[in-house]
């Protein structure tokens, strides 16, 4: 068991390891996800963070996560069949309930508020699309491409490998764009945080907004940085 995360650790390898690094990463705006392959020392840098400060938060929430007794799934050793299903299980189900479920809450924050909240056009906008694209998103994955990475994994061979990483690089593509929408609706929102007169309903949107992103994260890092990576 790793001890303790250095600058020279990338954030989708320490959420591998420490699935609630991602709370940490998520308060510096630290890419985890489609951007998690480069070591935090250029992160930091870029972003103009403080590694120090960054570092004692990582590890410290680590120490006190491994005290809680906490085993983390190891993914890299999972057989990708059952990485897929719990993606489909897990993330793509919640999608499946909730991308309709939010979207009435989205819409109807922008019919009673957009007058005097501008922002929420944009957000209206942009949950849509999202929503459209991560349902396109999930089909093709569970119709086309899983399927594929099931039978390559019963029956391996070269060009069936070729039709999956050729699907894989539409799909990564796919998050990307996902990635930069959630990205958007943080930044137009405050971070999801709703104004001090919001009423109900601009609370409850603003939360289930924030979990959205928190799973599609999760979502797209496993696919990205797990299921993909290690075909």
């Amino acid at each position: 068991m790793m001890t303790e995360f250095t600058l020279d650790h990338k954030p989708a390898d320490i959420v591998k390891v420490f699935p609630k690094a991602s709370d940490v990463f998520k308060r510096n705006r630290i890419d985890f996800c489609c951007g998690g392959d480069q070591p935090l020392r250029d992160v930091c840098s870029k972003r103009n963070l403080d590694e120090t400060a960054v570092m004692e938060t990582l590890n410290h929430a680590y120490q006190d996560w491994l005290k809680e007794d906490e085993h983390p799934i190891d993914w890299d050793r999972m057989p990708a069949s059952d990485i897929i299903d719990h993606i489909t299980q897990t993330h793509h189900a919640y999608l499946n309930e909730e991308l309709p479920a939010l979207g009435t809450f989205v819409s109807k924050i922008f019919r009673v508020h957009g007058k005097n909240h501008p922002h929420l056009k944009e957000l209206h906008r942009l949950y849509n699309d999202f929503k459209v694209d991560m349902e396109e998103h999930t089909v093709k994955e569970e119709e086309e491409v899983f399927p594929l990475i099931k039978q390559y994994e019963d029956h391996p061979n070269d060009d069936l490998l070729q039709q999956i990483h050729e699907a894989n690089g539409g799909l990564e593509d796919e998050h990307d764009a996902a990635g930069n929408m959630l990205k958007r609706m943080r930044e137009i929102t405050n971070g999801f945080e709703p104004p001090a007169d919001a009423c109900n309903s601009y609370r409850i949107t603003y939360a289930r907004l924030a979990e959205l992103e928190a799973d599609t994260f999760q979502h797209i890092h496993l696919e990205n940085h797990v299921l993909f990576k290690n075909l």
